[in-house]
């Protein structure tokens, strides 16, 4: 059946039918949430097991090696990433995408739970969680309050802001960031103990025994039932102290005899400034599938409603990672917008017909607003990915409209009615409009099945791109002929453009000098293929947004009063630049930046990041990475500590890994290689874990003299542990207020820890009675690693480099060859993981959905055309497309990255649509109207010319803004559009003249096979 034809007789249903895609993708487009990047599930599963004070060399052997080998043989596990830390490991499994990742954390859980008895007593639960990329904060605030003191307003961020919060929609977590917490210190007098031979473990035990309210049973008094509660709790530090408790000697002494107890705050580990001044932060995380807009607009308000309650609050935004998502959403709105304008001027300029390109114009939101319907129903937010499908696609969106409108104007000029025009033009071009509508489906749609983790996100880029262009051929053929009918005018004949008469003359010089044209393109072909190897390749281009991160890191052993005066001493160095604005200073926690796909761990004193806040965009004359390299030259000053730069997404680092069973070897190793790799030219700093050694005080036991006075290894460890660091959280009894709970602490007096020969003279129990530490024990300071990196089950050592703009393909490749990693000792392997594994995957990704998508186009040519020779011809201008790719990033030094990736594919795509629209009506000249083939030829470039161009034009136009830097940041989409419009150029140009010469020889060849064919008819029997 005709669509166009029935469509023009019964014009009222295609309008209803339009008018209700059209309500309902406005109502889902409002229902849709904003994101910055689509909710992705990935298989990879995060177990957290903490030991509170033991080092990462015993974690290392009593939990991490084992929870590895436990993982090791479940199916699918890709990579295992552990690191293990001073009381905390962290083990990152990461399994194939093609397991369920419900599955994958079932399948861990059941490892843990079969060697739980394996690992040590006191270990925490190990807690199993799936990765999930929406875990990183996407807003962080500072609060300061002049009336309340630290704890106070600790107590005040933890109790009312954190409940407010989390009422709101979309906020899955609230942490807070600096500040300290409220407890009852009970500090030990060392001298006291040992005058009364008792040790900090023995207290710390009577205390929890005494100091407790438990169940007891039931009652039945006076025929009632009664519950029995054993209340045996004091209500504060001065009524604790009071409380007396029987040593083991069968002495009784009260805590204040032996202990200062007061009501005041934990040992400060982490703290958080804004411009230097002191401050609570917190950092909110939004739950998964909420919109990030959403949650913003829901903090801001609570927020507000809290500061009308508190007047003296101040509350200053430290991060924002929801601004980005905004410009992003605003900025790719503001690019539908400009396309369909400059389409629609297109239009105008060709035509010069108002109604027209009315006509025309419609197409547009007719096509693009029904996709959200379509997006909303398969689960799909308005991302980077769906906003950047619509965005390239809207030039096309218009394309199957132009084309059947110009034609319907040159029928009109021929003298017809509008009806009739409409009629006859929308039937001659039909075959056309669905061909090229077919092959963009047939080339987006492979994009959706890709592999790895681009594949992951570019599912919604492929449906949304193939769902708006179907909706744009649906609008082509049912409501453009149909509005054409009724709303155009007849037309008297215009003259031919001069330049279409100049392109006739110059198609006619190709078709007579063949040779000469196809070597012209061959060498223009192979010339542009040799810029390929100077092309640099990269994963993801580095953004030029407003925010970026100065990481400090420590000697370990450094005090929190180290880290802070360092912090400060940063601080004060970045905010000479004219370009920071704001300084967000965390010491010793916080999550604000971090890459989530990289494994993290637990919070160090001695590590310290300053968040800054840069001037927009808009407003500078330098790229981000120019200031962050001003800064990495300003900060070479800072003693003693290792400093990265740039937030911690992926597309700002390389990371190297080396890998290894001999971790003396692999040390020595990574000396040479982190010496190599400071000669890359042009990266910022290069850190790594491989001289990461802590100091120590180890305590050796003396096993003879320990078991004849009945002392084990673990009451040693207990009573050293105890009266250091105080008991593991869960064992501390409690202090009960109306509000809380506040965990009583029983270690000895900050002072005492810094004397060995005192804590020598501890005692611990025996069976014989008290006996000193030092009698049976011996101390010594020694050294160990701060911190053990694992990779697939084997000690390895991760080097950063940070690339300071330089491409990832060209770090990689001069990496490849140093010689310390050309040279690898044996036992040492090298591992590459993040970007530049991702990159690999996503250039054999792409390959392939490339190539499915050549043979997706070839099979649609083949079913419409009906002809398996001729559709090679319009493949032939994809050749002539992508060098003009290829010359465009050459020119403007862009690198070969996902974006530019997209950008081929999209051009494969367009680059088709042109010599189908030629190659369709030289078939029909030559088939009905009896033309011969140069006729036919000639014909097809008069009338197909202006379309083709008109195309062209309208698409190039729409992405001229972003290939030019206009607007919001253009680092993804910019090497996109810079491939297109080179591909356009060229293809459009070359495909007007060679796809004709290229039609010839094709012809030539069937002809010259169909006489030998017919020539020797009995090898076709045989």
């Amino acid at each position: 059946m005709n669509v166009s034809a029935w469509s023009i007789r019964n014009p009222i249903p295609a309008i209803l039918f339009f008018a209700l895609l059209t309500l309902a993708g406005l109502m889902a487009f409002r229902a849709m949430k904003i994101q910055q990047f689509p909710d992705i599930d990935l298989p990879t599963i995060v177990v957290n097991a903490g030991l509170p004070g033991a080092s990462p060399a015993q974690l290392e052997t009593q939990v991490a090696r084992k929870l590895e080998n436990s993982f090791a043989n479940l199916q699918g596990l890709k990579h295992l990433y552990t690191k293990v830390q001073d009381g905390s490991v962290t083990v990152t499994a990461e399994f194939r995408l093609e397991k369920n990742s419900q599955t994958a954390l079932d399948d861990v859980r059941a490892a843990i739970s079969k060697i739980r008895a394996d690992l040590p007593q006191d270990l925490r639960e190990p807690t199993v969680n799936k990765l999930v990329l929406s875990g990183s904060p996407i807003l962080t605030y500072a609060i300061a309050m002049p009336d309340m003191s630290e704890e106070e307003l600790s107590w005040f961020v933890d109790n009312k802001i954190t409940k407010a919060l989390l009422s709101v929609r979309g906020v899955g977590s609230v942490t807070r960031v600096g500040g300290v917490s409220r407890q009852v210190n009970v500090a030990l007098d060392p001298d006291k103990l040992l005058a009364l031979n008792a040790s900090a473990d023995e207290i710390s035990q009577q205390l929890r025994q005494v100091q407790q309210e438990a169940a007891g049973g039931r009652a039945d008094i006076g025929g009632i039932e009664q519950s029995v509660r054993t209340i045996a709790t004091v209500q504060t530090a001065e009524q604790l102290g009071q409380m007396e408790i029987a040593l083991r000697d069968g002495r009784r002494i009260r805590l204040s005899e032996v202990a200062e107890v007061s009501d005041g705050t934990a040992e400060q580990r982490s703290a958080a400034l804004l411009n230097g001044k002191p401050v609570v932060g917190f950092e909110i995380v939004r739950s998964l599938g909420a919109s990030s807009v959403e949650v913003e607009d829901g903090v801001t308000k609570v927020l507000a409603e809290l500061k009308t309650e508190h007047a003296k609050m101040e509350i200053t935004e430290a991060f924002n990672f929801v601004e980005p998502v905004r410009e992003n959403y605003k900025g790719s709105m503001t690019l539908l917008f400009e396309g369909a304008a400059l389409a629609v001027l297109v239009v105008w300029l060709f035509l010069r017909n108002a109604r027209a390109t009315v006509v025309a114009a419609t197409a547009l939101p007719l096509a693009v607003i029904p996709t959200f319907a379509c997006m909303y129903f398969m689960g799909f937010t308005l991302n980077v990915v769906t906003l950047l499908s619509l965005s390239l696609v809207v030039g096309v969106l218009v394309d199957d409209a132009i084309v059947e409108i110009e034609n319907i104007m040159r029928h009109l000029e021929m003298g017809k009615t509008p009806y009739q025009a409409a009629m006859e033009a929308a039937d001659e071009i039909g075959l056309a409009v669905i061909a090229t509508t077919f092959t963009l489906i047939a080339v987006f749609l492979p994009t959706a099945f890709m592999s790895g983790v681009p594949g992951k996100f570019f599912v919604q880029f492929g449906w949304t791109a193939a769902i708006s262009v179907f909706f744009s051929l649906v609008v082509a053929r049912m409501l453009t002929p149909m509005m054409a009918a009724y709303i155009l005018k007849p037309r008297v004949a215009h003259q031919i453009p001069a330049w279409v008469k100049y392109y006739s003359g110059w198609a006619s010089y190709c078709l007579k000098h063949r040779v000469k044209t196809m070597i012209a393109a061959a060498i223009f072909f192979v010339g542009a293929f040799m810029l390929v190897p100077l092309l640099p390749t990269g994963f993801m281009p580095p953004d030029d947004g407003s925010q970026s991160q100065v990481m400090l890191t420590l000697p370990p052993g450094s005090t929190f009063q180290q880290s802070y005066r360092l912090a400060e001493q940063a601080r004060e160095i970045v905010q000479k630049n004219p370009y920071v604005k704001l300084i967000y200073t965390t010491i010793g926690g916080g999550s604000t930046g971090d890459d989530p796909f990289m494994p993290s761990g637990s919070g160090q004193v001695t590590k310290a990041t300053l968040t800054l806040m840069l001037t927009p965009r808009a407003e500078r004359s330098i790229r981000k990475q120019d200031i962050e390299a001003q800064l990495r030259d300003a900060l070479d000053v800072l003693p003693g500590a290792r400093v990265k730069i740039g937030l911690g997404a992926s597309n700002e680092k390389y990371v190297l890994v080396l890998a290894g069973e001999d971790g003396e070897k692999l040390l020595q190793h990574a000396e040479l290689v982190a010496r190599d790799l400071r000669t890359i030219p042009g990266i910022g700093s290069v850190t790594s874990t491989s001289s990461l050694v802590r100091p120590e005080l180890v305590v050796r036991p003396d096993f003879a003299k320990a078991a004849d006075l009945g002392v084990t290894s673990a009451a040693i460890a207990d009573t050293l542990r105890i009266a250091t660091a105080g008991d593991y959280e869960q064992s501390l009894s409690k202090l009960n207020l109306s509000d809380r709970q506040l965990p009583i602490v029983v270690k000895l007096r900050a002072d005492a820890r810094q004397d060995m020969s005192l804590l020598s003279r501890l005692v611990v129990q025996g069976k014989q009675g008290p006996v000193m530490l030092g009698s049976i024990a011996s101390f010594s300071m020694e050294s160990g690693p701060a911190q053990i990196d694992r990779y697939d089950r084997a000690r390895n050592i991760n080097f950063e480099i940070e690339l300071n703009g330089q491409p990832l393909g060209k770090v990689e490749e001069f990496t490849n060859t140093l010689p310390s990693l050309k040279n690898m000792p044996h036992g040492i392997t090298r591992a590459t993981v993040g970007d530049a594994e991702a990159m690999a995957e996503l250039f054999a990704s792409f390959s392939l959905a490339m190539l499915t998508g050549v043979l997706c186009i070839y099979f649609v040519l083949v079913l419409l055309f009906k002809d398996f020779v001729q559709p090679v011809t319009i493949l032939a201008a994809l050749v002539l497309s992508i060098p003009g790719a290829f010359l465009a990033l050459f020119i403007t030094h862009t690198a070969i990255s996902m974006p530019a990736m997209i950008g081929l594919i999209m051009l494969m795509g367009v680059a088709t649509k042109n010599s189908i629209l030629l190659v369709e009506y030289a078939v029909v000249s030559r088939r009905d109207r009896g033309m011969s083939r140069a006729e036919a030829l000639i014909d097809a470039c008069k009338k197909r010319a202006r379309p083709i161009v008109m195309t062209t034009l309208a698409m190039g136009a729409g992405m001229l803004p972003v290939a030019l830097g206009i607007g919001t940041d253009p680092s993804f989409r910019a090497p996109m559009s810079i491939v297109v419009i080179g591909g356009l150029i060229t293809s459009t140009f070359l495909s007007l003249l060679v796809i004709p010469v290229v039609f010839t020889y094709v012809d030539d060849a069937v002809q010259w096979l169909t006489r030998k064919l017919k020539r020797h008819p009995h090898t076709v029997n045989a």
